[in-house]
């Protein structure tokens, strides 16, 4: 494992260099489609589908929205806008939605300087509370916080903790596509799942990362997106999603990082026929082997090949679901007769888009 401390000056070092080029800025045309499958006899479908969402780096212009059902636009206490169609007694079998819109987004730059970083005030702690505890699938007992502590020690920078726990990830956690045929993710992206097997997918890594982060007091949220992959420019074949995760230090804001990525490009693993594909597809623009520039990289900026959809875990969508807590909106959520219609057999998504040039 490298010294923690020579990964740190180096990246902050490669980060200050960077700092000096312009940004990436990239268009996208974008088809953003939800196919649902009614079972017999259903008395009432809900459906919270996807929306992208507008930040400083990301512009959403022409939206259309192509659904048979009345639709509208809601937005949760989160403040993440999403689209919501309800219908007593649906006739047919199937409801088509279809989203079309154009993104031009522009490369998130963090450059996080340690000595920017100031203690968080109670103030922050109090409001930043959510992001602070524990959800569902990112569990902090007692076994995270030893292990929290013996990662980053007495230190207190936020952005130098921060950086320790994304080290020790990538020395210990390998992305399951390195080896699919061996490794596998979990169903829900989950921190302990993570832990024991050494292994899983972005939402495993950063559900891990995020309990690493939240037990030493750094507040920590997850963004849900995709990326807009290079290969699959112009493709009938659906984007999936991914996950990133972003930190807050006082004195800097909100620093995003991309450790799940980031771990493909230390280059620990060989290229084979079994996993060739699933690891270019894992990347926004393809894979040509280990780069240690971009795993410094991934701390602290991201890429302009991505859309946000939603940010936070164990969500309460708008209006409120029947069930429980949600675990993100990456895609979509369906309920029929008050209980969740599962991806795959009640739903599938499918993100197509068409890079302008």
């Amino acid at each position: 494992m490298r010294s923690l401390t020579i990964a740190l000056v180096s990246a902050l070092a490669c980060l200050a260099q960077d700092a000096k080029t312009p940004a990436r800025t990239a268009t996208f045309e974008v088809r953003h489609e939800l196919k649902v499958t009614l079972p017999e006899g259903a008395q009432k479908v809900r459906v919270w589908f996807a929306l992208p969402q507008e930040d400083p780096c990301s512009n959403i212009s022409e939206i259309k929205i192509d659904c048979p059902l009345r639709a509208r636009i809601e937005t949760n206490a989160d403040g993440i806008r999403m689209l919501y169609v309800e219908k007593e007694k649906p006739e047919g079998k199937e409801i088509t939605i279809v989203e079309t819109f154009t993104l031009t987004r522009t490369e998130q730059r963090g450059f996080p300087d340690p000595k920017k970083a100031l203690p968080l005030s109670k103030e922050e702690q109090s409001k930043m509370a959510p992001c602070l505890a524990a959800n569902q699938n990112v569990v902090i007992d007692e076994k995270i916080k030893k292990l929290a502590d013996e990662i980053v020690g007495t230190e207190t920078n936020p952005v130098v903790a921060a950086r320790k726990i994304y080290d020790w990830v990538l020395a210990n956690i390998d992305y399951w596509v390195k080896d699919p045929n061996h490794k596998k993710a979990s169903p829900v992206g989950s921190s302990e799942y993570c832990l024991a097997h050494k292994t899983g997918n972005c939402t495993d890594f950063h559900s891990l990362w995020t309990a690493l982060a939240r037990a030493k007091g750094i507040p920590t949220r997850m963004v849900y997106g995709s990326f807009f992959k290079k290969e699959l420019d112009g493709q009938d074949k659906d984007q999936s999603y991914h996950c990133w995760p972003e930190f807050y230090a006082t004195g800097i804001g909100w620093i995003p990082h991309d450790v799940a990525v980031a771990d493909l490009f230390v280059g620990d693993f060989e290229i084979t026929k079994d996993n060739d594909e699933k690891v270019r597809l894992t990347t926004a623009d393809g894979y040509a082997g280990k780069d240690a520039a971009k795993v410094d990289y991934y701390f602290g900026n991201i890429d302009e090949r991505r859309v946000v959809w939603s940010t936070g875990r164990d969500l309460t969508l708008a209006p409120a679901q029947e069930g429980g807590p949600v675990n993100a909106l990456a895609k979509a959520h369906v309920e029929v007769d008050g209980k969740v219609l599962p991806e795959k057999t009640g739903w599938t998504r499918k993100l197509t888009y068409k890079e302008v040039k």
